[in-house]
């Protein structure tokens, strides 16, 4: 009888161990995913302003069917999420969001958007 008690319980901590382990993963999968998701809405924020800009009249503080003069506003260069950095081009925009919270390993989450007047892509870097 001690032998199966013995062997049961080194099953049942190995079990354990198991599932500790994959817990721990699926967590860092999903913290991962979460961020990219936040930095792609922010993104896609910026994206809306750029665009608005290009539409707006120059007498309106507009780039009058041009992205050139926009810049992105200070308040949203660096939030909760992350930081972001744009380069603009007349007729389109490329921005890059960098999460601010290294998820796995030391790679942080990174996504490129580019605007186009009236489209965007989205491309997932890290």
């Amino acid at each position: 009888m001690g032998q199966q008690q013995l062997l049961l319980i080194v099953l049942g901590v190995i079990l354990v161990g198991i599932a500790i382990f994959v817990g721990i993963t699926l967590f860092q999968a999903n913290a991962a995913e979460a961020k990219r998701n936040n930095v792609t809405n922010e993104l896609v924020n910026l994206a809306a302003h750029a665009q608005q800009f290009y539409q707006r009249p120059s007498a309106l503080g507009g780039g009058s069917r041009s992205f050139s003069g926009w810049q992105i506003p200070h308040e949203l260069k660096t939030t909760a999420n992350g930081t972001y950095d744009a380069t603009v081009e007349s007729q389109r925009v490329i921005l890059i969001g960098t999460g601010n919270e290294v998820v796995t390993g030391n790679d942080s989450v990174k996504v490129q958007l580019i605007v186009y007047p009236a489209q965007y892509e989205t491309t997932v870097i890290n």
